[in-house]
């Protein structure tokens, strides 16, 4: 088993930035990829960014790109997404998974293990 723990969620404005944190607990060694998903009112769970656990490899959904940095610190198993100039379109509850594959996947049912979910807010 696999616990994540996701903080740094809030509410700020257009333009501003946020870092989410998520900390891995339990049998970390058996992770390849992490990944944070988002999921607004009334819409499904999407991919946001994805990091290969050993070698660093990331992906990023087009509407993040040049924006979302995500990054980890193997030391303390926990996985960062930096988000800068935010948007209103942002705003929705942040997921972090885990995946114990091999790839960097973008797809959420793929992914073996998710968090509780914190909630990210924009106002325009």
């Amino acid at each position: 088993q696999v616990q994540l723990v996701e903080s740094g969620g809030g509410l700020v404005q257009a333009g501003g930035s946020l870092r989410l944190s998520c900390a891995a607990s339990g049998r970390t060694f058996s992770v390849a990829a992490m990944g944070w998903f988002r999921q607004a009112p009334g819409k499904e769970r999407e991919f946001v960014a994805a990091i290969n656990w050993s070698g660093g490899r990331t992906a990023f959904a087009e509407s993040v790109k040049g924006r979302f940095t995500i990054s980890r610190d193997k030391a303390k198993n926990t996985v960062y997404l930096q988000m800068d100039s935010l948007k209103p379109e942002d705003t929705a509850v942040y997921y972090c998974a885990a995946d114990l594959g091999v790839q960097l996947r973008t797809t959420a049912n793929e992914y073996d293990y998710w968090g509780q979910g914190t909630q990210v807010t924009v106002s325009s």
